[in-house]
């Protein structure tokens, strides 16, 4: 009987293993669409933009004059900041006016959290309405910009999870997925 169950304990994890190698070279067996270069840029963009729009929703309008240390920015600030540099960016390759484009635009201009929130959410549908637009070759030629700003998104990103863990809040990524 324990030969037996001694048996079981050692071909149980290798079937197991067996299975698992099968299972990886059928998915590797179907060839996955490659992204092209504008379709990876607007799925990071739109990835770290949504990211920013839910904080800026879910985070309490009460608390949008917080912040993690009296020299910090608020988190309207904060998010003002993002919104604005995003057209930061938009202006500076479509050679254009686009949005409120300033560093750090006045929260006397954006007093409510619903101006906030739609001010980012703007500047994030316009960021990909321009990715859409200028296809590959238009991301290629200032790719550099692209990076630069979705990496300058997510680094607020993490300056937010700081704000929402220093108020004892789970993020909402961090969040169990119902």
């Amino acid at each position: 009987m324990r030969h037996i169950a001694r048996s079981v304990l050692l071909l149980a994890p290798l079937a197991l293993a067996a299975f698992v190698g099968t299972a990886r070279a059928q998915d590797a067996a179907q060839p996955k669409k490659q992204k092209t270069l504008s379709e990876a840029v607007l799925e990071n963009w739109n990835d770290i933009g949504k990211r920013l729009v839910t904080m800026a929703e879910d985070w309490p309008e009460d608390k949008y004059s917080y912040r993690l240390k009296p020299e910090m920015r608020t988190f309207q600030e904060v998010m003002l900041h993002v919104a604005a540099s995003n057209y930061d960016l938009l202006n500076n390759i479509t050679k254009t006016k686009v949005g409120d484009g300033r560093n750090d635009p006045p929260v006397s201009e954006y007093k409510t959290k619903a101006q906030v929130v739609a001010f980012m959410k703007k500047s994030v549908a316009d960021g990909a309405a321009e990715i859409q637009k200028v296809g590959d070759a238009g991301v290629l030629q200032h790719l550099d910009y692209w990076i630069g700003y979705t990496e300058h998104m997510g680094e607020h990103y993490g300056l937010f999870v700081a704000y929402y863990r220093a108020n004892g809040v789970v993020p909402p990524e961090s969040r169990p997925k119902k």
